[in-house]
């Protein structure tokens, strides 16, 4: 099986969701953030759109620190991040360029024992939270700083830019930083999956899935929350019950709106 995807980040500005859709791509992972703050500018709006036009989507979260510790504080922000949307792909952890760069730049020594604790900490935390668990490395990082039984926890995602796989075992390859496709400016990063994520994923009640939670562009519409919302009025607007609105968007605190979060409305046919 080959499943043909991408991954793209802010630095692929608007991406045209319907265009790469067209053009046959079959998944994206979505990077959500970064570190214990940041927040990827385009995330919600991709993350949104993917979900609207029914392109499945995992999410991928960039390691800045070399603090264990400090690990779950990204995960959990990370899925603070995420929570709201469709999930058909994994949970990412990137503990690659940014986290090499962030340990040459503070003098910081990077050992293979901190490294799996690392990704250790953070992918158990998703674990814990019923989400499917992967993390992101290169060849170099792998071979230098990760053991081969972390590879047996949680798969990979594997960066290895080649015309043709070097046989690494995982369940994405990225093949190439280069690549050009309808619908986006410029150049992004393409990959191909070997394993039915989706099928897993919702078999195994996994992301909050189930195999009766299906969501395509057909039986819900977007909404942008404007500064004067609140769900009462969004709900009576549009003819639904408060507790559906809440119940579909799996908010966790119904009582908190934020002006640019983005609701789904159940489209009334």
């Amino acid at each position: 099986m080959i499943i043909k995807g991408l991954d793209v980040s802010e630095f692929q500005g608007t991406v045209d969701w319907e265009q790469v859709k067209n053009a046959g791509y079959q998944f994206v992972m979505l990077r959500a953030g970064y570190g214990t703050n940041g927040l990827d500018l385009q995330f919600k709006r991709n993350a949104a759109e993917c979900n609207r036009i029914g392109i499945p989507i995992g999410a991928y979260w960039v390691c800045r620190t070399v603090n264990p510790e400090i690990a779950l504080c990204e995960a959990d922000r990370c899925l603070n991040v995420v929570s709201e949307y469709r999930l058909d792909y994994p949970i990412c952890y990137d503990i690659e360029q940014d986290y090499t760069h962030y340990t040459n730049q503070n003098d910081i020594p990077i050992t293979p024992e901190t490294t799996v604790q690392l990704v250790e900490n953070f992918c158990g935390f998703i674990k814990k939270k019923r989400y499917y668990a992967m993390f992101y490395s290169n060849r170099n990082s792998l071979h230098t700083y990760l053991s081969s039984d972390l590879s047996k926890r949680y798969d990979l995602w594997y960066a290895f830019y080649n015309s043709r796989p070097d046989h690494t075992a995982c369940g994405i390859w990225q093949y190439t930083s280069q690549g050009s496709i309808p619908g986006i400016v410029g150049e992004v990063d393409l990959d191909y999956g070997y394993i039915d994520y989706p099928k897993i994923i919702q078999a195994a009640g996994l992301n909050h899935l189930t195999n009766n939670s299906t969501i395509s562009s057909s039986n819900y519409i977007t909404y942008v929350i404007q500064p004067d919302d609140t769900f009462a009025s969004i709900a009576s607007r549009y003819g639904i019950t408060y507790q559906t609105l809440v119940s579909l968007n799996k908010l966790s605190n119904p009582n908190s709106l934020c002006a640019g979060q983005t609701l789904r409305i159940p489209e009334i046919l």
